[in-house]
């Protein structure tokens, strides 16, 4: 089943009262790729044309559900030329957004979501990171027209979202590993950094004052020094182990902010409360002084996180976060 625009928006559509209730300081709406991660039903193929599939888990505090790609609609390379992307022009895709700016504008930052916004959107069009990165060395036309794909579409996306009165665009793509970046800083200048420069570059022509956050989970120390020089405001998830978090303020807190910084892979799930709050105070003191940190996890909340970790994690962000810092 495929899904069209109204369809999407509708299934992807939420509520915001937990948010609230925990006292988050900014609402999220996504249109592009993104929305299409955690639709309805067992198979799906969205507007992208992408296939989805429903998998199941069990995990420490519970079982849940996630989506995986198993069929990608450009991965044949005759497939480019008779492709049609979805409209970005649709204004059924910013129901959500139109919605959540209404009721909670004025009290919220609001966030307009385009992450996977090139380099990830492409290689789920093409079939895999390995496949991309093929392209990139030995079929630079086709990477190039596939890359330009979700480039363009996120490009208006975000100008609309801008435009109808978010005060954030949380950009970016999955381009760190652990230890290393998934292509050569050399590769990403080549391909992706002039697309984003373009896209960061458009954005605030609608709003100079617009903020604008990129997400990269993993290592990309080498290409900050890019990000910063191409107008990022904001960097996020801020990944403790593959980032030096300690250095980042030093190196960087005149020029950006941060956001994210709480390890999800070790103290969220493995720690205990105590635990939470002595990282929690850590990072508002390595990353707080003067303003310019965004406190959160450096990734989602999984099933494998207690509650207490989780109510732990907010309790301390409310006790330390407060001016003028106290360590």
């Amino acid at each position: 089943m495929g899904l069209d625009n109204k369809e999407q928006i509708t299934l992807h559509g939420g509520g915001y009262e937990l948010d609230i209730k925990l006292g988050i300081d900014m609402l999220q709406t996504a249109v592009g790729v993104v929305a299409n991660y955690y639709l309805e039903g067992e198979e799906y193929i969205d507007n992208w044309g992408i296939k989805w599939k429903r998998c199941y888990y069990q995990a420490k505090y519970g079982h849940g559900s996630y989506t995986e790609m198993v069929g990608h609609p450009l991965e044949d390379d005759g497939a480019i030329d008779l492709y049609k992307p979805p409209d970005p022009f649709d204004e059924n895709i910013y129901i959500q957004a139109k919605k959540l700016i209404k009721d909670y504008g004025g009290e919220f930052a609001i966030v307009g979501v385009v992450l996977a916004t090139i380099f990830e959107a492409a290689w789920y069009l093409r079939g895999g990171i390995d496949k991309l990165l093929l392209d990139f060395t030995f079929s630079e036309d086709i990477a190039n027209r596939i890359l330009d794909i979700p480039m363009n579409y996120h490009l208006e996306a975000g100008k609309r979202l801008i435009e109808l009165g978010c005060d954030l665009i949380w950009t970016g793509d999955d381009i760190g590993m652990q230890t290393n970046m998934l292509m050569s800083p050399k590769m990403w200048r080549k391909f992706l950094k002039p697309r984003m420069a373009k896209i960061f570059s458009e954005y605030k022509k609608v709003n100079n004052n617009i903020k604008i956050a990129y997400h990269s989970d993993g290592y990309i120390d080498p290409v900050i020094d890019d990000l910063v020089e191409i107008g990022m405001d904001i960097l996020n998830p801020l990944q403790p182990g593959p980032v030096d978090i300690s250095n980042l303020k030093k190196r960087y807190g005149k020029k950006i902010s941060f956001w994210g910084g709480i390890n999800i892979q070790k103290t969220l799930p493995f720690g205990t409360p105590d635990e939470v709050k002595k990282e929690v105070k850590q990072r508002i003191k390595e990353l707080g002084e003067g303003g310019g940190y965004i406190i959160a996890p450096s990734h989602h909340i999984q099933l494998d996180v207690s509650i207490d970790n989780i109510m732990a994690f907010f309790e301390a962000s409310k006790e330390y976060g407060k001016y003028p810092l106290k360590f």
